[in-house]
C-alpha cells in the first residue's frame, strides 16, 4: 500500500514519514511528542496492523523521538563543550548516520554538531 501526502508546495511537502510503530500506543505516544503539521496512519497487510507517523522532518522532531542517536550527540556535545573526554569514533559514526538523513529529508546538519 503507497500513500501519498499532498502538499501546496510540491517541491517540498511539509509531512513526510517520519517513523513506523507496531502498536497503537507507540504511534500515539510518538505523535504526541512531536511539533508541526502531524498524522498518525494505520496500515494492514493481512492480519498485521502498523502505524505510520507522519510529520514535519525537523532535527527537534528526530530529537523528540529519539531518533539517529539525537540523544546521545546532545551527551557527546555538552561533553566537549565542558572540554571533557568523549568518544570521538562514536561521534564521528552518529555524523554519519546524521548524513545519510540529511539527505533523505533535505535538511541541514548544524555546524556545531561537527
Amino acid at each position: 500500500m503507497v500513500i501519498f501526502v499532498y502538499s501546496s508546495d510540491i517541491s517540498k511537502p511539509s509531512m513526510k514519514l517520519l517513523n513506523t510503530y507496531d502498536t497503537k500506543d507507540e504511534g500515539e505516544e510518538a505523535l504526541e511528542k512531536i511539533v508541526g503539521e502531524k498524522r498518525l496512519a494505520s496500515e494492514r497487510d493481512a492480519t498485521v496492523v502498523i502505524y505510520n507517523l507522519f510529520g514535519e522532518p525537523t532535527w527537534t522532531n528526530f530529537y523528540k523521538l529519539g531518533m539517529f542517536d539525537l540523544p546521545e550527540l546532545q551527551t557527546i556535545l555538552d561533553a566537549r563543550k565542558r572540554g571533557e573526554a568523549f568518544d570521538a569514533d562514536r561521534h564521528q559514526t552518529i555524523l554519519s548516520t546524521l548524513q545519510y538523513a540529511a539527505r533523505s529529508f533535505e535538511l541541514d546538519i548544524p555546524a556545531h554538531w561537527q
